[in-house]
């Protein structure tokens, strides 16, 4: 991944949330605090302002910058998951990493923000889209087939009852809402995949 390649990704990435913050901001109205989509903009526009510096360093520097960016900047629950996920991938994927890297580091940062939530899949969180494009990443999927499975993945969240975060308070109301988190999930996803896909 060259340096062009990781800018044009971190632009891409935080360009979609841009674009999509009032509609997180309504998920998370819903169920929540309703300040995740602004948040979660906040966050990466403060990394879309230092993407010629990420950009220039190795890929796993990089990741793991961005993830200490994002948690503080994010602010709320999101910022320590978020950044949990991206340091975790710096810590564990080489340089140049193939599918086999990818989907051994991508474990490892789903554990870790497992754990950093005390939450795991089926609880109406960001762990259900991660799990889901894990599951994509083991079968060979395509980046699009990817992001579609993350699309889907956030959107099955919906008939869930929220068993962690704020959302978990409504207990039965949270029924039949898209969980913000798995949702900005699914944008990044598909942000990274389209982005790769354009490159390729």
């Amino acid at each position: 991944m060259n340096r062009i390649d990781l800018k044009q990704l971190i632009e891409a990435v935080a360009d979609t949330i841009a674009a999509h913050a009032d509609e997180l901001t309504a998920l998370d109205q819903a169920i929540g605090d309703g300040d995740h989509g602004l948040n979660m903009k906040r966050g990466f526009e403060a990394v879309r302002a230092d993407a010629d510096g990420l950009a220039a360093k190795p890929l796993p520097e990089a990741l793991k910058a961005i993830g200490t960016k994002l948690v503080m900047t994010v602010g709320g629950a999101s910022g320590p998951l978020f950044g949990t996920l991206f340091m975790s991938l710096g810590k564990d994927l080489p340089a140049e990493p193939g599918r086999a890297d990818l989907i051994g580091a991508f474990g490892k940062a789903i554990d870790a923000v497992a754990a950093r939530g005390k939450s795991q899949a089926g609880q109406k969180t960001m762990l259900d889209v991660l799990y889901a494009v894990q599951a994509a990443l083991v079968a060979g999927e395509g980046p699009a087939d990817i992001a579609t499975a993350a699309d889907a993945a956030a959107q099955s969240t919906a008939p869930m009852k929220a068993i962690r975060g704020r959302a978990s308070f409504l207990g039965e109301r949270s029924v039949g809402h898209v969980d913000p988190g798995a949702r900005s999930s699914a944008l990044i996803v598909r942000a990274v995949a389209e982005s790769l896909e354009g490159g390729a």
